[in-house]
């Protein structure tokens, strides 16, 4: 990204303990402390997006929040994010490519069909990894929060609540919680669930990439090709079998 890794001192091994006793609230604390104004949210407005935003709006309701709209969401996505915008009066960010979806179709055709290697990866790059990095190097974020589970991917799982992505830190502070922390959560705190899920999503990302899919979750996005999208991974990673 072009931004020094340096800028916020973070000694990565003492944070990295003292963020294992924190619960997520405390963790979500402790960013906004560090990084203060170079801290930030990021989220897809997917199936569990409501839990990260009610934690952080306790604590600091104009906190920035950045959304990557790749141009191929749902409908129902497009709802459920004015919804949470206006119950949680976020401090949105839509992020959204340089290129158009008819102009990378254009040229490049429905990259999320093809079969040559590297489409996809091209796919996740154009649509949402470039936008959310140039985004956060544009509003000098230094820190950003978001609401990954380790139970979600097998790359998640090997996840610590906080490591260097791409030049920017990036905090996990939901990363332990299960599909029941988060459901009870939801119903405590009567959040919105996403239209979606009483149609059996139980993961939405483009209209393309997920669907009904039996509580297989991330598992089944890109018909099973791939769990990540890229925004979690570093750049060695983006390429290839890795992302």
């Amino acid at each position: 990204m072009g931004r020094s890794t340096l800028e916020i001192e973070v000694e990565l091994d003492a944070c990295q303990a003292q963020l294992a006793g924190l619960d997520a609230p405390a963790q979500l604390q402790w960013g906004l402390q560090k990084f203060s104004s170079r801290f930030a949210l990021t989220t897809s407005f997917g199936i569990q997006s409501a839990v990260l935003l009610h934690l952080a709006h306790q604590l600091q309701p104009d906190i920035p929040v950045f959304w990557v709209d790749t141009g191929y969401l749902p409908p129902e996505t497009y709802d459920y994010a004015e919804t949470l915008k206006d119950l949680l009066q976020l401090n949105l960010e839509v992020v959204q490519p340089a290129m158009s979806a008819a102009r990378m179709e254009a040229l490049m055709g429905k990259l999320w069909e093809s079969e040559e290697p590297g489409a996809l990866a091209t796919y996740h790059r154009l649509r949402k990894v470039e936008p959310l990095d140039q985004a956060l190097l544009a509003k000098q974020v230094s820190c950003w929060a978001s609401g990954v589970r380790a139970r979600q991917t097998d790359h998640r799982a090997t996840m610590a609540p906080l490591e260097l992505v791409r030049g920017c830190w990036s905090l996990r502070p939901l990363l332990l919680w299960t599909s029941r922390d988060v459901y009870y959560y939801m119903q405590q705190h009567s959040l919105p669930a996403h239209p979606l899920f009483e149609k059996g999503y139980s993961s939405v990302g483009d209209w393309h990439s997920s669907g009904p899919d039996g509580g297989q979750g991330r598992g089944s996005r890109f018909a099973g090709k791939q769990q990540e999208c890229g925004l979690h991974l570093q750049e060695s990673m983006l390429e290839g079998a890795g992302i």
